[in-house]
């Protein structure tokens, strides 16, 4: 099979598969939430209330690019910038700034129609993941958990993230562990999933599933993806999945 990249159609480039693919030998879908199933990366808007944009968006752009390869420092330098931002300011980036992506309830649904499990793995917040799963009606989540003292307005943040029972920060590798983990309690394969991202840190799973999407995603990304959708919805991904 040809490894060189061949564009499908206008912004739909595959490699190293033979399209069309059948949606249903595959059994789990994992997607990244920030920049891939929504349009904005949380952290960033997030620090806008704060006055700081600009400084955690750089740190942002540097980890997807895979400038910076430690992403659970990067994201602690982040969310130490956000101390003091309120639980209403939180609500104020989901309602005015978070959108769902073009594409991706159709896809998910499709995914769901052909009896795929879905599952969310981000790093990014529970705050929004949550939220995002409810609206997609997906079924796993993971996320971080930003720690958040009670304060006059409701309550803020204090700049920390909150460790769980698996860790303390999803990263790469963290999303790598759990799409497999996830897969080998519903006795999935690791071939049988598919995996989708826009940043270096989604490599590591991409590259443990059976098929690996790039999503409007970073050069470094798009040049290891076997499937890149550069333009259009997600649910481009059903032109080369049948």
């Amino acid at each position: 099979m040809s490894h060189t990249p061949t564009e499908l159609s206008p912004g739909l480039v595959v490699q190293g598969i033979k399209p069309p693919l059948a949606l249903k030998n595959f059994k789990l879908i994992a997607f990244d939430m920030d920049s891939t199933l929504i349009n904005i990366e949380c952290v960033d808007e997030i620090a806008d209330f704060v006055g700081c944009k600009a400084e955690v968006a750089a740190i942002t752009e540097a980890a997807m690019q895979g400038v910076i390869t430690d992403f659970k420092d990067s994201l602690r330098q982040r969310v130490a910038l956000l101390r003091g931002v309120t639980m209403a300011d939180l609500e104020r980036v989901y309602s005015e700034r978070l959108r769902i992506n073009p594409g991706a309830l159709e896809l998910v649904r499709a995914c769901q129609a052909a009896g795929l499990k879905t599952l969310l793995v981000s790093g990014g917040f529970t705050f929004f993941a949550h939220r995002v799963r409810e609206q997609l009606g997906i079924d796993f989540v993971r996320a971080n958990v930003l720690e958040v003292r009670s304060s006059t307005n409701c309550g803020e943040l204090t700049g920390r993230l909150v460790d769980q029972a698996w860790g303390d920060i999803c990263d790469g590798a963290e999303k790598r562990r759990t799409l497999l983990e996830v897969a080998s309690l519903l006795g999935i394969e690791p071939d049988e999933c598919i995996a989708m991202g826009d940043g270096a840190n989604d490599l590591p799973m991409m590259h443990a599933s059976g098929l690996s999407v790039a999503y409007h995603a970073k050069p470094a990304v798009r040049a290891q993806a076997q499937v890149a959708i550069n333009q259009g919805g997600l649910d481009r991904l059903l032109e080369v999945l049948r």
